[in-house]
């Protein structure tokens, strides 16, 4: 079994502690690896090489640090079939839809980069007096990432591209659950010792990587109650914070919509990668006079999918990561079924080894049930009939998330009213759309800090003003 070790600026090591945790692959229940389980020792020597490296990272031009992760991004690409193995292995995503998002995710990592070469570090404003003001953006120093286990390469690779080509280092903690593909990532890495650290664990890594006072910004994804604590640190040190913490996103469809298309459409927005996406479609709300048809569509393309242990191209939904996951889903379910709802397809336990579920239709649904209200993160559809487009976008907003939304209408007025859903991110008509000029901010307890275009940028510095007076005469 292969043990994963941190890395500390140039080196590979062990924690100096000697407790160890252990991957295991969801599909098999089989340990794979095993890691350190972190330790403040290792976090406060991964923050001491960060610190160390980053005045030398900073003081490179902007266009060779942009080179340098570039170049990374060019040996990552190389490597994605083999890092979407690794995530298959270590929490059940398909191989094929792990090497998509990687694929997307280095592309977003160049442009993302890229965009440090419009950003305005510097900029002149000139004073009616005849004097100057200087704006500068200085980098703030060191960064903390913390990701989730169910993107574990795309999430890295999103966080990375403005912090470091922002000229700040880092040091990455990524979830205990899935740090195989990650430790691999970095040991392609090819950027100067430091800039880029890795602390494998769990809370034990996590909250003194948080709380660390050399830190200067934690971006973190991950639960509501992890990111309030995170916030909380943060505030106290006067630190700054990019959270991203969940969402019960919903689905609004108007009476224009077609059934069966919209179905095809719901279905894979709510089940891939076995409903384990912060932006599943997990709250239904669909207009009366189309619902029947809709729901008998959902019904039949949930049973077409094939679940599997993600390693045959015809895999289309792997495991759960754990057992701990499949137990909260199933209890969603299970709450709902008990309350009133009506399985139309899927809610049953599969018999035998790894943590599987089917997708999962319900109906009869109401906005009291757990599988409504609270984040499920699994295969499940609950459908919800409504009487009008205006009470599906009243239900659709009465959440305390507001990650994002999806709505399906034909209705230029009803598209229109789309956008005062609270949410960070609305799609009309389609899901996961938009391209690199997306910027957006969770909304309610779905987090709080803007990311994407220059906010990214805006986020990783701090201004500084400096100002010249008029030459004399």
């Amino acid at each position: 079994m292969k043990t994963l070790q941190n890395l500390i600026g140039s080196a590979w090591e062990g924690s100096r502690r000697t407790v160890y945790l252990e991957v295991v692959d969801p599909a098999t229940e089989e340990a794979v690896a095993r890691f350190p389980a972190g330790s403040t020792d290792d976090v406060d020597r991964a923050v001491e090489a960060a610190e160390q490296a980053q005045p030398q990272w900073a003081a490179l031009p902007v266009a060779e640090r942009v080179a340098r992760i570039s170049a990374w991004a060019d040996v990552v690409a190389e490597h994605s079939a083999e890092l979407a193995e690794l995530e298959c292995r270590e929490m059940g995503k398909p191989v094929g839809t792990a090497r998509t998002f990687i694929d997307g995710a280095v592309e977003g990592l160049r442009g993302a980069a890229e965009e440090a070469l419009d950003y305005p570090f510097e900029r002149d404003i000139e004073r009616a007096d005849g004097g100057r003001t200087r704006i500068l953006r200085h980098p703030l120093g060191v960064a903390a990432v913390i990701t989730p286990w169910n993107f574990p390469v795309a999430m890295v690779l999103s966080a990375l591209g403005p912090l470091l080509a922002a000229g700040n280092t880092v040091v990455v903690k990524p979830s205990e659950r899935s740090p195989l593909s990650t430790a691999r990532l970095f040991e392609l890495l090819d950027l100067p010792p430091g800039v880029v650290n890795l602390v494998l664990g769990d809370a034990r890594a996590g909250a003194p990587l948080a709380e660390h006072g050399t830190v200067q910004l934690v971006h973190f994804t991950g639960s509501v109650g992890a990111g309030r604590t995170i916030g909380a640190n943060a505030g106290r040190q006067l630190h700054r914070t990019v959270l991203e913490l969940g969402g019960k996103d919903p689905v609004v469809i108007d009476a224009d919509s077609d059934p069966e298309a919209t179905a095809e459409a719901v279905a894979f927005g709510a089940f891939v990668n076995t409903g384990q996406i912060c932006t599943s479609m997990e709250r239904i709300y669909v207009h009366r006079e189309i619902a029947e048809r809709f729901v008998d569509a959902l019904v039949t393309a949930a049973q077409g999918f094939t679940v599997g242990d993600g390693r045959r191209e015809d895999t289309v939904l792997g495991p759960l990561v754990d057992a701990r996951q499949r137990g909260l889903v199933h209890s969603h379910v299970t709450d709902a079924v008990n309350r009133g709802a009506r399985v139309r397809t899927g809610g049953a336990v599969p018999e035998g080894r790894g943590f599987f579920y089917p997708p999962t239709v319900l109906t009869g649904v109401d906005d009291s049930m757990l599988v409504m209200a609270e984040e499920t993160f699994g295969p499940v559809a609950p459908v919800a009939v409504v009487e009008s487009f205006e009470e599906g976008l009243e239900r659709a907003s009465r959440s305390r998330f507001g990650l994002a939304a999806t709505v399906f209408t034909h209705d230029p007025g009803h598209a229109a009213a789309a956008t005062r859903i609270p949410a960070g991110v609305t799609w009309i008509n389609q899901w996961q759309g938009g391209g690199p000029e997306r910027l957006y901010e969770p909304a309610r307890d779905s987090g709080m800090g803007a990311t994407g275009a220059h906010a990214a940028y805006d986020a990783a510095t701090r201004p500084a003003s400096v100002h010249i007076p008029a030459p004399s005469s």
